[in-house]
């Protein structure tokens, strides 16, 4: 077997090395996987430029990447659903234990649950990669590795249009036209909302975001009060949104949500932002808008949905793809995500076959 196990490891703030690491073996229940495609997220910069994402901080060093698809070259001795050569994508979050988030169907939440790139947990940029053979998602024939890369942020976006309530005819409001706010609008669109009217400071997301279906486009400044920019969304929909589905995480926009949502409507917070964040608590209180958190996936079993919706050609995912390089190239993928350029930036991990 090939040696090369090239892999992206964050040593500590700032620290971006690429290294050779061993092939790992897989253990019974577990694959062994050629990573072919791996998107970079903005946790895995934010990790790279701070060191931290609140109470999770990087200590020792770490393998980044958990946006991945691969091919099974080696599978364990108790793995009877997958066999060497089949195309996977890999849900990054595997329950450690049975307890009671996972006898809930809520194993995202729980605190002991492993997670790719994620303080102490390493990801899966890099050659060869093992994982939990059940968390890997067989991908149709229909359905490419880069399509499989994007089925993490695409169950995000799953997972928070259901926390919010879409459904047929809903107005929704997605602030922020970064990868999760465009996943947020195809899933919307999908599930039935009538109107969907997204914001951003970049002109170029928001031409993005109208390719990919928005109906209105809200183009924001840093300075811009939220009560006017609330008014303006109210103004282009000709009502105020019933959801609004936050994907920045910055104060001023989660403000603007509030303000926007309609009497009696949801407002899902999913862009991860300051620790402590000033809010107009008492609005929303007084009008009853339902202030809901949205983490990860898990719940409602979205990674299937997700592959179901791309095998069924329902949601387009491959105009979010902006910059693509070669693994040796990491650094300055990187660079690239950091500086906002484009979208969604995708490694090639597969020295032989950097394909789509």
């Amino acid at each position: 077997m090939d040696k090369d196990n090239l892999t992206v490891v964050l040593h500590s703030k700032g620290d971006l090395r690429l290294e050779q690491r061993p092939i790992p073996e897989p253990g019974p229940n577990e694959v062994l996987l050629q990573m072919h495609s791996v998107g970079i997220c903005g946790s895995d910069v934010h990790y790279w430029q701070n060191g931290r994402i609140g109470d999770f901080v990087v200590k020792q060093p770490m393998v980044l990447g958990h946006e991945a698809s691969g091919r099974v070259v080696k599978v364990g001795s108790a793995v009877t659903h997958l066999k060497a050569g089949d195309r996977v994508a890999v849900e990054p979050g595997v329950p450690r234990e049975v307890d009671e988030f996972f006898k809930s169907g809520h194993y995202n939440l729980s605190p002991s649950i492993f997670f790719c790139a994620t303080p102490p947990d390493d990801g899966n940029l890099c050659r060869y990669y093992k994982h939990s053979a059940n968390f890997c998602y067989k991908l149709p024939d229909n359905v490419t590795y880069e399509e499989g890369a994007l089925i993490e942020p695409l169950s995000v976006g799953i997972h928070a249009c259901r926390r919010a309530g879409v459904t047929l005819g809903s107005s929704v409001f997605v602030c922020g036209a970064g990868p999760i706010g465009l996943v947020s609008l195809l899933v919307a669109k999908a599930m039935g909302a009538s109107q969907v009217i997204i914001s951003d400071l970049s002109s170029d997301r928001l031409a993005k975001a109208k390719e990919m279906g928005a109906d209105f486009l809200l183009h924001v400044k840093k300075e811009d009060e939220p009560k006017e920019m609330a008014k303006k969304v109210e103004g282009m929909l000709g009502c105020m949104p019933q959801i609004s589905i936050e994907c920045s995480g910055v104060q001023s926009s989660i403000q603007t949500a509030i303000y926007a949502t309609r009497s009696g409507g949801v407002v899902v917070l999913v862009g991860l932002g300051a620790e402590m964040t000033t809010i107009p608590l008492l609005n929303a209180a007084v009008r009853e808008v339902d202030i809901r958190g949205s983490f990860g996936f898990g719940i409602y079993i979205c990674w299937p949905v997700a592959i179901s919706m791309l095998a069924s050609k329902k949601v387009d995912v491959k105009p979010l793809v902006t910059h693509r390089f070669s693994l040796e190239q990491a650094v300055e993928a990187f660079e690239t995500t950091r500086q906002g350029l484009g979208v969604k930036v995708m490694l090639k991990c597969d020295k032989n076959d950097q394909n789509p």
